[in-house]
């Protein structure tokens, strides 16, 4: 089981109202996005050039993330799109090489430049995310979630948000899920979307907290839950278990 330690706080989560939330933010996103891509196409084409021969092969990652939720109250799950990181090298069994060994310098430049986010215009272009809003966390990650951390789902993912500039990924997963939160029910504004997109601008130009400090990558949710004993073993598979059908592997 998952105990009630995992909830910071009990309060309820509203859903968005306003002609802003429900309307016209969609309209400012779509013309955000498109301009951006027009503005940074030759930076978009250098990198997947770059891309391609730093990473032998393929440029682009897509992979599986929960989106918002859908008329049937469950999450949409659409392919996130980003600039590959890290190679696909393997050890003398096949298996893929730790996360460290795979990230190479070209990737280390484009998670501290944050320019592997890039592609992701394309995904609000789409309609699957937001310029602002919770950043879309691994399935696996959703199904570890309570309920009420689940309604951060309620609105579209963004490509940066509330938590991304009040610490990214160098606070904890609770205090991430209680941005997202407060980012919804403070209620969603222009005014606040564009705070939150200079914030996030100078986060990049810091390049500061891209990562906890001593780690190449974040910490799955679940193994977080496990290693603060928040979560059983039982519990631990079969939300893993959930996330492997919800993607189809």
């Amino acid at each position: 089981m998952i105990t009630e330690a995992v909830t910071v706080s009990e309060e309820a989560v509203v859903v968005p109202r306003g002609i802003y939330a429900n309307g016209i933010k969609r309209v400012v996103d779509f013309t955000l996005a498109l301009l951006a891509i027009i503005v940074l196409f030759p930076i978009l084409l250098l990198l997947t050039v770059m891309g391609a021969v730093a990473m032998k092969g393929n440029p682009f990652f897509a992979q599986p993330r929960p989106g918002r939720i859908d008329k049937n109250g469950r999450e949409t799950i659409f392919k996130l799109l980003k600039f590959r990181t890290m190679t696909d090298e393997t050890d003398g069994d096949g298996y893929l090489l730790s996360d460290e060994q795979r990230l190479n310098a070209y990737g280390r430049f484009l998670r501290s430049t944050s320019l592997d986010e890039l592609p992701e215009l394309w995904n609000i272009l789409r309609g699957d995310m937001a310029v602002v809003g919770p950043r879309p966390q691994l399935v696996r990650d959703m199904t570890f979630m309570t309920e009420r951390q689940r309604k951060r789902h309620i609105v579209r993912p963004g490509l940066t948000g509330l938590a991304q500039i009040n610490g990214r990924n160098n606070i904890t997963w609770l205090q991430k899920f209680e941005y997202d939160l407060q980012y919804i029910n403070d209620g969603i504004s222009f005014w606040k979307d564009m705070r939150i997109i200079f914030g996030t601008v100078f986060k990049v130009l810091d390049r500061s907290d891209i990562v906890r400090e001593g780690t190449s990558s974040d910490m799955d949710f679940g193994d977080w839950l496990m290693a603060e004993g928040k979560v059983d073993q039982e519990t631990y598979d079969a939300c893993q278990a959930e996330a492997k059908e919800l993607i189809g592997v």
